[in-house]
């Protein structure tokens, strides 16, 4: 108002009516000014807390990765300290994945049934008890027991953390914010492997068990952002909770019209879901429609590839693996981890910047055609003499692989398989479409030993080559591109069979996408 004033003393006024429509309208383009700064403030505070709520909720896969990393260098010496077999080997590796099955399925219903951010909480706890029975048991028995039920707690906190995140984001974050995931698993991988190499020259009866054992931290973390994070705004409106969801939706949302569109496009959702309450959601599943089946389909899909390509025993099995191409001492093979572990979590930032940009098809392709490529070097090196060249051949071929997996089958899978499903079945069938992951990932686990022995190292990582050239074919035919769309809009996409290509990125985009980068 000072302006006006000085405008008045520089100005002549014929009437006063002129002055006061000055005045007037001096006030309304104050107040514009006003509303715009608080809406930039609302903007910003919005994005803060949307992220914060995805960073706590991806914090539960940091369990998944410790595991995964950890145990890659703790079996080295609870193979000695207990002697236990090869075969006793494999068991304990990839009991793991299976036995996850468990808490997955399990956490489908009860995250349905009290909420998807409890359903974390109850995952984190079963998997510290399973975590501190590992880290105290005096046998493989009793070693077994734990194994056993960190799995069912890891299957808890892999199949509701995406979800969850997928219900609060805005659509056009989706992707970057569901990718959170997979960071927090390639971290944990990596604090695994600091882990290994960080208690490696204790004794040969305790290491192992330090190793283990500092897979309790994450879950106190855990319990801490169970009473930052909200309910996902869906679930609430599915139990008919409207007004807790408006309040949440509010903190989610930059505008209050964003917040009135997104809360009707849920409740149309969930009118859709009490329209199909006659038929239960696991009878849905098991006799899926076309649409149903469609999302099924490229849900398990996505997983199976995820995990048949061999991740798994890259993760678990990288000191075979290098021991394989020559490396003899301990201490060298777990520095060796690092760099591995460093590159699959430093590559994941690629896919965080670029998934809602040039969307999840082009990644994808990127993603699967490096893969398939290292995977095959990887082959060729594991077949030379043993040899310098050979092992940094080796070296290089795993770094690269785990660095392409991070750039697109990573984290693209977690987002995919959390959005392409209605809200009467998501949980569920989140659940379910690790079915096929879980089982894939633990069959790889327990049989690359044996396999190796019968075929070699270098011809099983043949055979994860081929199938991973298969999954660029299924990613060109069967996943349809999802970015920038809502969870809503991404269901009638799949409802309607003529749309379920509307948007499909073909494999030029990749080329188009590596061309631009280069």
């Amino acid at each position: 108002m000072a302006n006006s004033i000085q405008k008045e003393t520089e100005m002549g006024f014929k009437n006063k009516y002129e002055r006061l429509d000055l005045v007037e309208e001096l006030e309304e383009e104050d107040e514009d000014e006003d509303l715009e700064l608080k809406w930039m403030q609302r903007r910003r505070s919005t994005k803060k807390y949307v992220y914060a709520c995805a960073l706590f909720a991806s914090l539960n896969s940091i369990l998944l990765g410790y595991d995964g990393g950890v145990m890659s260098g703790a079996i080295l010496y609870i193979q000695k300290d207990l002697n236990i077999t090869e075969f006793q080997e494999e068991i304990l590796v990839g009991c793991i994945s299976v036995i996850s099955l468990i808490g997955s399925l399990s956490g489908g219903h009860t995250s349905d049934a009290i909420g998807r951010k409890w359903t974390m909480g109850l995952g984190a706890i079963v998997f510290q008890f399973g975590v501190i029975i590992m880290t105290f048991a005096p046998s493989y028995s009793i070693l077994m027991i734990g194994r056993l039920m960190a799995g069912v707690g890891m299957g808890f906190c892999g199949m509701i953390s995406g979800v969850y995140i997928a219900e609060i984001s805005p659509a056009a974050a989706r992707g970057t914010l569901t990718s959170f995931i997979e960071i927090s698993i390639n971290l944990g991988i990596l604090l695994g492997y600091v882990s290994n190499y960080a208690f490696s020259g204790l004794s040969m009866h305790i290491n192992w068990r330090f190793m283990l054992g500092v897979g309790v931290l994450p879950s106190v973390f855990i319990g801490i952002a169970l009473f930052v994070i909200p309910e996902s705004p869906r679930w609430l409106v599915m139990k008919n909770r409207l007004e807790e969801a408006r309040v949440v939706l509010v903190k989610l949302s930059e505008t209050d019209i964003e917040v009135e569109q997104r809360m009707e496009e849920i409740k149309e959702a969930a009118r859709t879901s009490k329209d199909c309450e006659g038929k239960a959601v696991l009878r849905e599943l098991l006799n899926p429609s076309p649409a149903v089946l469609r999302m099924l389909f490229a849900g398990c899909g996505m997983q199976i590839f995820q995990m048949i390509t061999g991740i798994d025993a890259v993760c678990y099995y990288s000191p075979t693996i290098f021991k394989n191409a020559g490396m003899k001492s301990d201490k060298e093979i777990l520095a060796a981890t690092i760099a591995v572990g460093s590159s699959k979590t430093i590559f994941i930032l690629v896919a965080i910047f670029l998934v809602d940009k040039v969307g999840r098809k082009p990644l994808l392709y990127v993603s699967t055609i490096g893969m398939t490529c290292c995977l095959f070097i990887l082959s060729i090196a594991l077949t030379l003499p043993n040899s310098a060249f050979g092992i940094e051949l080796a070296i290089l071929a795993v770094c690269s692989n785990v660095a392409f997996f991070s750039v697109g089958m990573g984290p693209i899978c977690w987002v995919f398989s959390s959005e392409i499903f209605p809200l009467r079945l998501r949980a569920q069938a989140s659940a379910l479409g690790q079915v096929g992951g879980r089982v894939t990932s633990g069959l790889v686990s327990m049989s690359f030993l044996s396999a190796s022995r019968v075929i070699s190292v270098a011809g099983v990582f043949f055979v994860f080559a081929a199938l991973s050239a298969i999954s660029v074919l299924f990613v060109k035919f069967c996943i349809p591109e999802t970015k920038g769309k809502t969870l809503e809009q991404i269901e009638m996409m799949f409802r309607e069979e003529k749309d379920s290509n509307r948007g499909v990125v073909e494999l030029g985009d990749a080329e188009s996408l590596i061309s631009t980068d280069g």
